[in-house]
Protein backbone atom coordinates (compact mmCIF):
# COMPACT_ATOMS: atom_id res chain seq x y z
CA UNK A 1 0.00 0.00 0.00
CA UNK A 2 3.11 2.39 0.82
CA UNK A 3 4.58 1.60 -2.68
CA UNK A 4 1.36 2.20 -4.13
CA UNK A 5 0.97 5.79 -2.54
CA UNK A 6 4.71 6.40 -3.17
CA UNK A 7 4.10 6.11 -6.97
CA UNK A 8 1.04 8.31 -6.73
CA UNK A 9 2.96 10.70 -5.23
CA UNK A 10 6.00 10.76 -7.60
CA UNK A 11 3.44 11.01 -10.73
CA UNK A 12 1.21 13.71 -9.69
CA UNK A 13 3.84 16.25 -8.76
CA UNK A 14 4.77 16.26 -12.80
CA UNK A 15 1.40 16.32 -13.84
CA UNK A 16 0.67 19.18 -11.15
CA UNK A 17 3.51 21.24 -12.48
CA UNK A 18 2.25 20.25 -16.01
CA UNK A 19 -1.18 21.54 -15.78
CA UNK A 20 0.74 24.96 -13.50
CA UNK A 21 2.45 25.34 -17.09
CA UNK A 22 -0.60 24.77 -19.33
CA UNK A 23 -2.55 27.52 -17.09
CA UNK A 24 -0.51 29.91 -17.57
CA UNK A 25 0.66 29.50 -20.66
CA UNK A 26 -3.45 29.85 -21.40
CA UNK A 27 -4.22 32.38 -19.27
CA UNK A 28 -0.45 34.51 -20.99
CA UNK A 29 -2.30 33.86 -24.37
CA UNK A 30 -5.83 35.44 -23.34
CA UNK A 31 -4.31 38.83 -22.07
CA UNK A 32 -3.38 41.56 -25.28
CA UNK A 33 -0.03 42.47 -25.24
CA UNK A 34 0.36 46.08 -25.76
CA UNK A 35 4.05 46.89 -26.11
CA UNK A 36 3.51 47.49 -29.87
CA UNK A 37 0.39 48.97 -30.11
CA UNK A 38 2.31 52.11 -28.17
CA UNK A 39 5.28 51.95 -29.24
CA UNK A 40 3.20 52.54 -32.74
CA UNK A 41 1.08 55.19 -31.52
CA UNK A 42 2.35 57.11 -28.57
CA UNK A 43 4.49 59.76 -30.69
CA UNK A 44 1.18 61.30 -32.27
CA UNK A 45 0.02 62.07 -28.51
CA UNK A 46 0.66 65.35 -27.63
CA UNK A 47 0.88 66.86 -23.89
CA UNK A 48 -1.67 70.53 -23.95
CA UNK A 49 -0.66 73.28 -21.31
CA UNK A 50 -3.13 76.23 -21.07
CA UNK A 51 -2.51 79.84 -19.13
CA UNK A 52 -5.50 82.08 -19.11
CA UNK A 53 -5.09 85.63 -17.35
CA UNK A 54 -6.31 86.54 -14.03
CA UNK A 55 -9.81 88.05 -14.60
CA UNK A 56 -9.10 91.60 -12.27
CA UNK A 57 -12.85 92.34 -12.73
CA UNK A 58 -14.30 89.48 -10.84
CA UNK A 59 -14.94 90.00 -7.52
CA UNK A 60 -14.35 86.71 -6.36
CA UNK A 61 -10.47 87.32 -7.25
CA UNK A 62 -10.09 90.79 -6.93
CA UNK A 63 -12.38 92.57 -5.13
CA UNK A 64 -11.04 96.00 -5.37
CA UNK A 65 -9.78 95.99 -9.33
CA UNK A 66 -8.51 99.28 -10.28
CA UNK A 67 -10.73 102.05 -11.65
CA UNK A 68 -10.66 103.10 -15.23
CA UNK A 69 -7.83 105.69 -14.68
CA UNK A 70 -6.03 107.09 -17.68
CA UNK A 71 -1.90 106.12 -17.49
CA UNK A 72 -0.58 109.43 -17.64
CA UNK A 73 -2.49 110.71 -14.18
CA UNK A 74 -0.52 111.44 -11.09
CA UNK A 75 -2.63 108.97 -9.21
CA UNK A 76 -2.11 105.93 -11.84
CA UNK A 77 0.48 103.95 -10.35
CA UNK A 78 -0.95 104.57 -7.06
CA UNK A 79 -4.45 102.85 -7.86
CA UNK A 80 -2.24 100.35 -10.03
CA UNK A 81 0.08 99.57 -6.98
CA UNK A 82 -3.11 98.78 -4.77
CA UNK A 83 -5.82 98.33 -6.74
CA UNK A 84 -4.44 96.79 -9.96
CA UNK A 85 -3.48 93.52 -10.50
CA UNK A 86 -3.02 92.55 -7.05
CA UNK A 87 -4.61 90.10 -4.27
CA UNK A 88 -5.82 91.63 -0.98
CA UNK A 89 -2.11 90.44 0.57
CA UNK A 90 -0.37 92.49 -2.13
CA UNK A 91 0.55 89.94 -4.23
CA UNK A 92 0.37 89.74 -7.86
CA UNK A 93 -2.77 88.03 -8.90
CA UNK A 94 -1.49 84.30 -10.43
CA UNK A 95 -2.14 83.39 -13.94
CA UNK A 96 -4.61 80.04 -14.34
CA UNK A 97 -3.23 77.15 -16.43
CA UNK A 98 -4.80 73.82 -16.89
CA UNK A 99 -3.38 70.55 -18.31
CA UNK A 100 -4.68 68.12 -20.92
CA UNK A 101 -3.85 65.89 -23.77
CA UNK A 102 -4.60 65.74 -27.54
CA UNK A 103 -3.55 63.49 -30.79
CA UNK A 104 -2.03 64.59 -34.21
CA UNK A 105 -5.03 63.81 -36.45
CA UNK A 106 -2.82 65.44 -39.67
CA UNK A 107 0.40 65.15 -40.92
CA UNK A 108 0.06 69.29 -41.52
CA UNK A 109 -0.27 69.48 -37.44
CA UNK A 110 -3.97 69.38 -36.76
CA UNK A 111 -4.46 68.30 -32.93
CA UNK A 112 -7.90 66.86 -31.57
CA UNK A 113 -8.75 67.31 -28.27
CA UNK A 114 -11.08 67.92 -25.15
CA UNK A 115 -13.45 71.75 -25.68
CA UNK A 116 -12.80 71.67 -21.85
CA UNK A 117 -9.24 71.37 -21.76
CA UNK A 118 -8.79 75.03 -24.19
CA UNK A 119 -11.94 76.43 -23.16
CA UNK A 120 -11.05 80.50 -22.38
CA UNK A 121 -7.02 79.91 -22.89
CA UNK A 122 -4.94 82.45 -23.86
CA UNK A 123 -2.14 80.82 -24.44
CA UNK A 124 -1.87 76.88 -25.86
CA UNK A 125 1.43 75.31 -25.80
CA UNK A 126 1.46 71.46 -27.52
CA UNK A 127 4.37 69.61 -26.55
CA UNK A 128 5.34 66.92 -28.51
CA UNK A 129 7.09 63.17 -27.84
CA UNK A 130 10.14 64.40 -29.05
CA UNK A 131 10.17 66.81 -26.31
CA UNK A 132 9.62 69.55 -29.23
CA UNK A 133 6.96 72.29 -27.63
CA UNK A 134 4.56 74.12 -30.34
CA UNK A 135 2.22 77.47 -29.50
CA UNK A 136 -1.04 76.22 -30.80
CA UNK A 137 -4.26 77.92 -32.49
CA UNK A 138 -7.59 77.22 -31.98
CA UNK A 139 -9.38 76.02 -35.26
CA UNK A 140 -12.68 75.47 -33.49
CA UNK A 141 -14.87 74.08 -31.07
CA UNK A 142 -17.72 72.41 -30.42
CA UNK A 143 -19.11 72.94 -26.89
CA UNK A 144 -21.89 70.37 -27.02
CA UNK A 145 -19.73 67.01 -28.06
CA UNK A 146 -16.40 68.52 -25.57
CA UNK A 147 -14.12 68.75 -28.71
CA UNK A 148 -11.62 71.32 -30.02
CA UNK A 149 -9.37 71.59 -32.94
CA UNK A 150 -6.08 72.79 -32.87
CA UNK A 151 -3.11 73.47 -35.39
CA UNK A 152 0.42 73.70 -35.19
CA UNK A 153 2.87 75.02 -37.73
CA UNK A 154 4.63 72.30 -38.40
CA UNK A 155 4.73 69.25 -41.24
CA UNK A 156 5.43 65.69 -41.41
CA UNK A 157 4.57 64.85 -38.17
CA UNK A 158 3.47 61.30 -36.67
CA UNK A 159 -0.57 60.75 -36.79
CA UNK A 160 -3.72 58.74 -35.59
CA UNK A 161 -6.00 57.39 -37.32
CA UNK A 162 -10.13 57.93 -36.41
CA UNK A 163 -11.51 54.51 -36.78
CA UNK A 164 -15.26 53.05 -36.93
CA UNK A 165 -16.52 53.59 -33.51
CA UNK A 166 -19.76 51.40 -34.31
CA UNK A 167 -18.01 48.47 -34.59
CA UNK A 168 -16.82 48.19 -31.11
CA UNK A 169 -18.42 45.78 -28.98
CA UNK A 170 -18.95 45.74 -24.97
CA UNK A 171 -15.99 43.82 -23.51
CA UNK A 172 -13.76 44.77 -26.35
CA UNK A 173 -9.82 45.56 -25.36
CA UNK A 174 -9.09 49.31 -25.39
CA UNK A 175 -6.13 51.90 -23.96
CA UNK A 176 -5.59 55.23 -23.49
CA UNK A 177 -2.46 57.48 -23.81
CA UNK A 178 -2.75 60.73 -21.57
CA UNK A 179 -0.12 62.88 -19.23
CA UNK A 180 -2.95 62.41 -15.61
CA UNK A 181 -1.64 64.76 -13.16
CA UNK A 182 0.99 65.85 -15.66
CA UNK A 183 2.59 62.20 -15.85
CA UNK A 184 3.43 62.31 -19.57
CA UNK A 185 2.83 59.63 -21.88
CA UNK A 186 0.98 57.70 -19.05
CA UNK A 187 -0.88 53.99 -20.79
CA UNK A 188 -3.49 52.08 -19.22
CA UNK A 189 -5.86 49.49 -20.34
CA UNK A 190 -9.48 48.13 -19.65
CA UNK A 191 -12.70 46.93 -21.62
CA UNK A 192 -15.53 48.71 -23.08
CA UNK A 193 -18.26 48.66 -20.37
CA UNK A 194 -20.97 49.77 -22.71
CA UNK A 195 -21.24 51.87 -25.59
CA UNK A 196 -24.21 54.59 -26.69
CA UNK A 197 -24.03 55.78 -23.30
CA UNK A 198 -26.24 59.02 -22.98
CA UNK A 199 -25.09 60.83 -19.99
CA UNK A 200 -27.52 63.58 -17.80
CA UNK A 201 -26.44 67.80 -19.30
CA UNK A 202 -24.81 66.09 -22.16
CA UNK A 203 -27.17 65.40 -25.08
CA UNK A 204 -25.52 65.30 -28.15
CA UNK A 205 -23.33 62.39 -27.32
CA UNK A 206 -23.69 58.68 -27.47
CA UNK A 207 -20.72 58.15 -24.84
CA UNK A 208 -18.47 54.92 -24.67
CA UNK A 209 -18.01 53.65 -21.04
CA UNK A 210 -15.30 51.93 -20.08
CA UNK A 211 -13.04 50.70 -16.93
CA UNK A 212 -9.65 51.96 -18.40
CA UNK A 213 -8.75 54.53 -15.66
CA UNK A 214 -8.77 57.93 -16.45
CA UNK A 215 -7.25 60.75 -13.99
CA UNK A 216 -7.34 64.71 -14.63
CA UNK A 217 -5.23 65.41 -17.68
CA UNK A 218 -5.96 62.03 -19.69
CA UNK A 219 -8.99 64.49 -21.00
CA UNK A 220 -8.35 65.00 -24.48
CA UNK A 221 -6.14 62.03 -25.21
CA UNK A 222 -7.37 58.85 -27.57
CA UNK A 223 -9.04 55.61 -26.83
CA UNK A 224 -7.54 53.49 -29.06
CA UNK A 225 -8.87 49.48 -29.87
CA UNK A 226 -6.37 46.48 -30.76
CA UNK A 227 -6.54 47.57 -34.38
CA UNK A 228 -4.54 50.73 -33.15
CA UNK A 229 -7.33 52.69 -34.64
CA UNK A 230 -8.64 55.64 -32.38
CA UNK A 231 -11.83 54.91 -31.27
CA UNK A 232 -12.90 57.52 -28.99
CA UNK A 233 -11.61 60.80 -27.11
CA UNK A 234 -11.51 60.14 -23.23
CA UNK A 235 -13.92 63.15 -21.74
CA UNK A 236 -14.79 62.15 -18.59
CA UNK A 237 -15.05 60.41 -15.24
CA UNK A 238 -17.61 59.44 -12.45
CA UNK A 239 -15.82 60.80 -9.60
CA UNK A 240 -16.89 61.41 -6.15
CA UNK A 241 -13.19 61.69 -5.34
CA UNK A 242 -12.03 63.57 -7.77
CA UNK A 243 -9.60 60.62 -8.73
CA UNK A 244 -10.79 57.05 -11.30
CA UNK A 245 -13.47 54.95 -9.37
CA UNK A 246 -13.97 52.47 -12.37
CA UNK A 247 -16.36 54.92 -14.94
CA UNK A 248 -14.79 56.32 -17.49
CA UNK A 249 -16.73 58.12 -20.89
CA UNK A 250 -15.16 59.09 -24.28
CA UNK A 251 -16.20 60.39 -27.39
CA UNK A 252 -17.13 58.18 -30.12
CA UNK A 253 -14.91 58.42 -32.84
CA UNK A 254 -17.33 58.68 -35.62
CA UNK A 255 -19.11 61.95 -33.68
CA UNK A 256 -15.72 62.85 -33.56
CA UNK A 257 -14.91 62.79 -37.20
CA UNK A 258 -18.41 64.82 -38.00
CA UNK A 259 -17.21 67.63 -35.52
CA UNK A 260 -13.71 67.40 -37.03
CA UNK A 261 -14.92 67.36 -40.68
CA UNK A 262 -17.25 70.30 -40.10
CA UNK A 263 -14.84 72.31 -38.25
CA UNK A 264 -12.28 72.22 -40.86
CA UNK A 265 -15.26 72.46 -43.55
CA UNK A 266 -16.75 75.72 -42.06
CA UNK A 267 -15.50 76.63 -38.71
CA UNK A 268 -18.33 75.51 -36.73
CA UNK A 269 -20.77 72.43 -36.18
CA UNK A 270 -24.25 72.08 -37.64
CA UNK A 271 -26.60 69.87 -36.02
CA UNK A 272 -30.28 68.59 -36.25
CA UNK A 273 -33.31 69.82 -34.93
CA UNK A 274 -36.63 68.30 -34.29
CA UNK A 275 -38.05 71.03 -31.80
CA UNK A 276 -40.04 68.87 -29.30
CA UNK A 277 -39.72 68.78 -25.31
CA UNK A 278 -39.13 64.85 -24.47
CA UNK A 279 -39.43 63.01 -21.32
CA UNK A 280 -38.81 59.65 -20.06
CA UNK A 281 -41.63 57.16 -20.24
CA UNK A 282 -42.32 55.06 -17.24
CA UNK A 283 -44.15 52.14 -16.39
CA UNK A 284 -47.18 54.11 -15.15
CA UNK A 285 -47.28 56.30 -18.60
CA UNK A 286 -46.83 53.45 -20.63
CA UNK A 287 -49.98 52.13 -19.16
CA UNK A 288 -51.52 55.52 -20.12
CA UNK A 289 -50.76 55.93 -23.70
CA UNK A 290 -51.77 51.89 -24.05
CA UNK A 291 -48.32 50.52 -24.77
CA UNK A 292 -46.99 47.33 -23.99
CA UNK A 293 -43.72 48.29 -21.98
CA UNK A 294 -42.02 51.47 -20.90
CA UNK A 295 -39.78 53.25 -23.84
CA UNK A 296 -39.35 55.82 -26.05
CA UNK A 297 -40.00 59.72 -25.68
CA UNK A 298 -43.07 60.81 -24.84
CA UNK A 299 -43.97 64.84 -26.33
CA UNK A 300 -44.23 67.11 -24.09
CA UNK A 301 -44.50 70.37 -25.89
CA UNK A 302 -43.97 71.20 -29.44
CA UNK A 303 -42.01 74.00 -30.62
CA UNK A 304 -44.29 76.39 -33.24
CA UNK A 305 -42.55 76.45 -36.27
CA UNK A 306 -40.19 73.39 -35.65
CA UNK A 307 -39.68 70.29 -37.94
CA UNK A 308 -41.87 68.26 -35.17
CA UNK A 309 -44.69 70.92 -35.71
CA UNK A 310 -44.09 70.69 -39.46
CA UNK A 311 -44.06 67.19 -39.66
CA UNK A 312 -47.90 66.83 -37.79
CA UNK A 313 -45.63 65.39 -33.96
CA UNK A 314 -48.39 66.56 -31.62
CA UNK A 315 -48.85 66.70 -27.94
CA UNK A 316 -48.52 63.19 -26.34
CA UNK A 317 -47.18 61.45 -28.67
CA UNK A 318 -44.67 58.86 -27.79
CA UNK A 319 -41.23 59.01 -30.38
CA UNK A 320 -40.78 55.26 -30.34
CA UNK A 321 -38.46 54.97 -33.87
CA UNK A 322 -36.31 57.40 -35.44
CA UNK A 323 -35.12 56.90 -38.83
CA UNK A 324 -35.45 53.04 -38.49
CA UNK A 325 -33.93 53.12 -35.15
CA UNK A 326 -35.71 52.06 -31.78
CA UNK A 327 -35.54 54.97 -29.39
CA UNK A 328 -34.92 52.85 -25.71
CA UNK A 329 -35.43 56.32 -23.80
CA UNK A 330 -35.64 59.82 -24.03
CA UNK A 331 -32.10 60.75 -23.42
CA UNK A 332 -31.16 58.77 -26.93
CA UNK A 333 -33.56 60.67 -28.88
CA UNK A 334 -30.99 64.04 -28.54
CA UNK A 335 -28.23 62.40 -29.95
CA UNK A 336 -30.09 60.46 -32.71
CA UNK A 337 -31.52 63.70 -33.75
CA UNK A 338 -28.15 66.15 -33.31
CA UNK A 339 -26.64 63.84 -35.61
CA UNK A 340 -28.50 63.69 -38.29
CA UNK A 341 -27.51 65.85 -41.66
CA UNK A 342 -29.51 69.11 -41.65
CA UNK A 343 -31.84 69.02 -44.58
CA UNK A 344 -32.70 65.34 -44.29
CA UNK A 345 -35.98 63.54 -44.39
CA UNK A 346 -36.28 61.24 -41.69
CA UNK A 347 -38.88 58.29 -40.45
CA UNK A 348 -40.64 59.50 -37.35
CA UNK A 349 -42.57 56.21 -35.69
CA UNK A 350 -45.11 57.74 -32.84
CA UNK A 351 -47.27 55.96 -30.88
CA UNK A 352 -50.42 57.91 -30.69
CA UNK A 353 -53.58 57.12 -28.36
CA UNK A 354 -52.17 53.49 -28.83
CA UNK A 355 -51.51 53.33 -32.33
CA UNK A 356 -48.48 53.59 -34.00
CA UNK A 357 -48.44 55.77 -36.65
CA UNK A 358 -45.10 57.17 -38.95
CA UNK A 359 -44.24 60.95 -39.88
CA UNK A 360 -41.81 62.22 -42.10
CA UNK A 361 -39.87 64.66 -40.60
CA UNK A 362 -37.44 67.64 -42.58
CA UNK A 363 -34.66 68.15 -39.92
CA UNK A 364 -33.33 71.89 -39.76
CA UNK A 365 -30.40 73.15 -37.98
CA UNK A 366 -30.46 73.25 -34.46
CA UNK A 367 -31.14 77.30 -33.47
CA UNK A 368 -27.92 78.70 -31.10
CA UNK A 369 -30.30 79.07 -27.90
CA UNK A 370 -33.34 76.68 -26.77
CA UNK A 371 -36.31 78.69 -28.38
CA UNK A 372 -38.22 77.53 -24.81
CA UNK A 373 -40.61 80.37 -22.96
CA UNK A 374 -39.83 79.85 -19.19
CA UNK A 375 -42.89 81.81 -16.96
CA UNK A 376 -43.84 81.32 -13.49
CA UNK A 377 -46.92 80.85 -12.56
CA UNK A 378 -48.74 84.21 -11.52
CA UNK A 379 -51.52 84.85 -8.74
CA UNK A 380 -54.37 86.62 -9.99
CA UNK A 381 -58.56 86.73 -8.98
CA UNK A 382 -60.25 83.75 -9.20
CA UNK A 383 -62.81 83.27 -11.94
CA UNK A 384 -64.32 79.89 -10.87
CA UNK A 385 -63.19 77.55 -8.66
CA UNK A 386 -63.77 73.81 -8.12
CA UNK A 387 -62.88 70.49 -5.76
CA UNK A 388 -65.72 68.99 -6.66
CA UNK A 389 -63.78 65.84 -8.74
CA UNK A 390 -62.30 62.88 -7.80
CA UNK A 391 -58.55 63.46 -8.25
CA UNK A 392 -59.26 65.82 -5.14
CA UNK A 393 -57.91 68.68 -6.53
CA UNK A 394 -58.98 72.43 -6.45
CA UNK A 395 -58.51 74.17 -9.72
CA UNK A 396 -59.73 77.43 -11.12
CA UNK A 397 -59.24 79.21 -14.40
CA UNK A 398 -56.67 81.24 -15.59
CA UNK A 399 -57.44 85.07 -15.56
CA UNK A 400 -55.98 87.35 -18.89
CA UNK A 401 -53.48 88.14 -17.56
CA UNK A 402 -52.42 85.06 -16.37
CA UNK A 403 -52.54 83.51 -20.02
CA UNK A 404 -50.72 86.33 -21.18
CA UNK A 405 -47.48 86.07 -18.98
CA UNK A 406 -47.87 81.87 -19.37
CA UNK A 407 -48.53 82.33 -23.12
CA UNK A 408 -51.45 79.77 -22.91
CA UNK A 409 -53.98 81.38 -25.34
CA UNK A 410 -57.06 78.34 -24.77
CA UNK A 411 -55.85 75.34 -22.87
CA UNK A 412 -54.93 75.35 -19.22
CA UNK A 413 -56.19 75.76 -15.52
CA UNK A 414 -54.72 76.64 -12.51
CA UNK A 415 -54.31 74.22 -9.49
CA UNK A 416 -54.74 76.00 -6.30
CA UNK A 417 -54.25 72.77 -3.94
CA UNK A 418 -53.80 69.28 -3.83
CA UNK A 419 -55.79 67.30 -1.30
CA UNK A 420 -54.63 63.48 -0.82
CA UNK A 421 -55.80 61.11 -3.59
CA UNK A 422 -55.30 59.96 -6.75
CA UNK A 423 -53.78 63.56 -7.84
CA UNK A 424 -51.35 63.69 -4.93
CA UNK A 425 -50.36 59.94 -5.83
CA UNK A 426 -49.38 61.37 -9.55
CA UNK A 427 -46.77 63.82 -8.12
CA UNK A 428 -49.33 66.83 -9.73
CA UNK A 429 -48.67 70.02 -6.91
CA UNK A 430 -49.96 73.04 -6.48
CA UNK A 431 -49.18 75.47 -8.88
CA UNK A 432 -49.46 73.17 -11.62
CA UNK A 433 -50.72 74.78 -15.04
CA UNK A 434 -52.93 71.53 -16.39
CA UNK A 435 -53.32 71.70 -19.99
CA UNK A 436 -54.84 67.89 -21.15
CA UNK A 437 -55.97 65.07 -19.37
CA UNK A 438 -56.43 61.72 -20.89
CA UNK A 439 -55.14 63.48 -24.60
CA UNK A 440 -58.01 65.79 -24.22
CA UNK A 441 -57.14 69.96 -23.98
CA UNK A 442 -58.58 71.18 -21.06
CA UNK A 443 -60.41 74.66 -21.78
CA UNK A 444 -61.58 75.49 -18.17
CA UNK A 445 -62.09 74.10 -14.83
CA UNK A 446 -66.00 73.27 -15.54
CA UNK A 447 -64.44 71.40 -18.36
CA UNK A 448 -62.51 69.80 -16.42
CA UNK A 449 -64.84 68.79 -13.89
CA UNK A 450 -66.43 66.73 -16.98
CA UNK A 451 -63.36 65.15 -18.20
CA UNK A 452 -62.37 63.93 -14.72
CA UNK A 453 -66.16 62.60 -14.40
CA UNK A 454 -65.60 60.27 -17.22
CA UNK A 455 -62.04 58.98 -16.44
CA UNK A 456 -62.31 55.18 -16.45
CA UNK A 457 -61.30 53.40 -12.71
CA UNK A 458 -58.13 51.48 -12.12
CA UNK A 459 -56.56 52.31 -15.57
CA UNK A 460 -53.81 55.26 -15.74
CA UNK A 461 -54.40 58.25 -18.18
CA UNK A 462 -51.76 60.66 -18.84
CA UNK A 463 -52.03 64.01 -17.42
CA UNK A 464 -50.03 66.99 -18.71
CA UNK A 465 -48.99 69.89 -16.96
CA UNK A 466 -46.75 72.50 -16.99
CA UNK A 467 -44.20 73.36 -14.27
CA UNK A 468 -42.48 76.42 -14.03
CA UNK A 469 -42.43 76.81 -17.76
CA UNK A 470 -41.85 73.41 -18.42
CA UNK A 471 -44.08 71.22 -19.63
CA UNK A 472 -44.19 67.06 -17.92
CA UNK A 473 -46.82 64.17 -18.35
CA UNK A 474 -47.85 62.60 -15.09
CA UNK A 475 -50.01 59.43 -15.12
CA UNK A 476 -52.65 59.30 -12.68
CA UNK A 477 -55.30 56.17 -11.45
CA UNK A 478 -58.44 56.09 -10.17
CA UNK A 479 -58.70 53.68 -7.87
Amino acid sequence: MNAYSNRCYSFSVPLVLWILLMSAQVYSMELPDFTALVEKNARAVVHISTTMAPNTTDPSVNPHHMPDIPENSPFYEFFRRYFGDEREDGQPLQEQSSLGSGFIISQDGYIITNYHVVENADKIVVRLNDRREFDAEVIGTDERSDIAVLKIDEDDLPVLRLGDSSSLKVGEWVLAIGSPFNLDYSVTKGIVSAIGRPLPDESYVPFIQTDVPINPGNSGGPLINMDGDVVGVNSQIYSRTGGFMGLSFAVPANLVSNVYQQIRAQGHVSRGWLGVLIQDVNRELAESFGMEKPYGAAVAKVLPGSPADSAGIAVGDVIVRFDDVEVNSSLHLPAMVGNTQVGTKIPVEVIRRGRKETLQVLISELPEEAEIASSGNTPGQSQLTSSNNQLNLIVRDLTGNEREVLKLKESGILVEDVQEGPASQAGIRAGDIVLILNNIKILNAVHFIELVAGLPESKSVPVLVQRRGNPIFLAVKIE
